[in-house]
């Protein structure tokens, strides 16, 4: 079956907005050392991984779901996207990361009945992506991105906002 180009255009404006509504409370920023130079770096190599979560019911983090795997994995690809290529010796970068969630954040809403303004419990996540100068041991580019914790998220959810994110900081990263 064969879609008229109309129809095509229709399909991908709807997958569109839904991406853009699932990913719209995520915020995105990064900083450059002002003296690297991206174009320089064709390696890099892991330092690790920190998780900050303290989530005892399960309600946050999707039990099928290794979201260390995932976040690092998301980071592998973009950065092979630029012609950077992990190596067990010697690289030119080192990369680490840091994931955190705060259970207790609270935002200003409006109640729907009384329409007076509510403090609501809303949980944020953060995930912070750190490049390091193996030759300095200095940071030369660092991404971060915050957003709402979904509670009891579906896992193509999770990946999809996941994916958005770290596809969000690499755009900020310069050649």
């Amino acid at each position: 079956m064969k879609l008229h180009p109309i129809s095509m255009l229709v399909i991908s404006l709807f997958i569109t907005t839904a991406c853009a509504t699932m990913t719209k409370d995520i915020s995105v920023d990064s900083e450059m050392d002002t003296k690297a130079n991206m174009s320089g770096y064709k390696t890099y190599a892991w330092l690790g991984a920190a998780a900050i979560m303290y989530d005892p019911e399960g309600r946050w983090e999707p039990p099928n779901i290794d979201l260390d795997a995932e976040i690092k994995y998301q980071i592998d690809s973009n950065l092979r996207k630029r012609g950077i290529t992990e190596v067990a010796m010697q690289p030119d970068l080192i990369v680490a990361y840091a994931a955190g969630i705060d259970m207790t954040a609270l935002k200003l809403s409006e109640d729907a009945e009384t329409k007076l303004p509510i403090l609501k419990n809303v949980p944020k996540g953060a995930l912070a992506v750190i490049l390091i100068d193996s030759g300095t041991g200095e940071p030369v580019w660092v991404g971060v991105a915050q957003g709402d914790i979904k509670e009891d998220p579906p896992v193509d959810v999770v990946k999809k906002r996941l994916s958005y994110a770290v596809d969000q900081m690499f755009k900020k990263l310069p050649n």
